[in-house]
């Protein structure tokens, strides 16, 4: 029971990815109240103040996703480098050519061969 447990917490680098995911959604809400902000101060004569504080949080937004974007990634990469993690690679023979069943419940179906769907004129 440790060992399933140990293996189902997060470890530290999975923390910090929630943290700045977390982050970043919470700078893309705030996006639209610093809008209504900059609006009012730029109605109050803060024109240059406005601009400022509605691009500061754009700017802060974009880099908040940016940096968990990258950080999530590498975290996947990490997950897929383990040689605990069940990925399962198919072959070409798994998935390109899926067979349709035999049998059929609907009268008049015309089975097709290959030559009669991938020729190109």
């Amino acid at each position: 029971m440790t060992g399933w447990f140990a293996r189902r917490t997060s470890d530290g680098s999975a923390k910090a990815v929630i943290a700045v995911t977390l982050l970043a959604l919470l700078l893309v809400a705030a996006v639209p109240l610093a809008l209504l902000a900059a609006l009012v101060m730029m109605m109050l004569g803060h024109v240059v103040g406005g601009l400022a504080l509605f691009g500061g949080s754009v700017l802060a937004a974009v880099t908040a996703i940016a940096l968990a974007g990258m950080s999530g990634m590498r975290h996947v990469r990490k997950l897929l480098s383990r040689r605990g993690f069940p990925v399962v690679q198919l072959d070409r023979s798994q998935y390109v050519d899926v067979a349709e069943p035999d049998g059929s419940d609907y009268t008049g179906v015309v089975q097709l061969d290959r030559s009669d769907y991938t020729e190109v004129r």
